[in-house]
This record gives structure tokens, C-alpha cells and sequence, in this order.
């Protein structure tokens, strides 16, 4: 595909089963079927193999907006892992407290 430029094809390949591609074979399921309800056809009967197509285009079209997220979200962790590589002073570690030296200490009240 070509949003994705030749450093991103090196991403492992998003499951088949994902939540864009469920939700857009979904709404074309739902698309074919409305159409045909407009229409005054049997909404379930009626244009099967359009109900097949919208379905399949929105799964493939569901898997391709998944690889293009991904993608996008391991370059952004990339840019940020730079960038606190080229900035360790801004991202110094904290000096650690134990939990009794952030809680106030505790007096019941009968």
C-alpha cells in the first residue's frame, strides 16, 4: 500500500481480527442491508453478494487503517525514544521514597 513508506513495511503484520476491520465490515454489512431496506427490497434476503462485498471491502479496507496506525504509533515511540536519548537531562530519574514517606501518618478518631 502506499501510505506506508518502505521503513514501516518492516512492522509485524497487524492480526487479521481487529477492531477496525470487525467495526468497518460491520457498517458495510449494515450499509447493504439499509440500502436495500430504503429501497423496499427484503433487507436480509435480498443482494446477498452485496451484503458479502460491502462487508469484505470494509474488513480490507479496517485491516489497512490498522497496519497505517501502527505504524504511525511505533514512529512516534521512536521520535520520543530520540528524543529522551538526545535530552537525558530533562528525563532524570527520581530519587525513590518509600510509601511511608508519601502517606500522612494515619490517627484514628473514635
Amino acid at each position: 500500500m502506499g501510505l506506508i513508506p518502505e521503513q514501516g513495511k518492516c512492522l509485524p503484520p497487524p492480526g487479521v481480527i481487529n477492531r477496525n476491520s470487525v467495526w468497518l465490515a460491520g457498517a458495510g454489512w449494515c450499509t447493504a442491508v439499509l440500502h436495500n431496506a430504503i429501497i423496499h427490497r427484503p433487507p436480509l434476503k435480498s443482494g446477498v453478494h452485496r451484503q458479502f462485498l460491502f462487508a469484505t471491502m470494509g474488513w480490507f479496507i479496517g485491516y489497512y487503517i490498522t497496519k497505517y496506525e501502527n505504524y504511525t504509533n511505533a514512529r512516534l515511540d521512536r521520535d520520543v525514544n530520540e528524543y529522551i536519548k538526545l535530552h537525558p537531562e530533562e528525563f532524570a530519574a527520581k530519587e525513590k521514597k518509600t510509601f511511608a514517606e508519601i502517606v500522612e501518618p494515619f490517627y484514628p478518631v473514635r
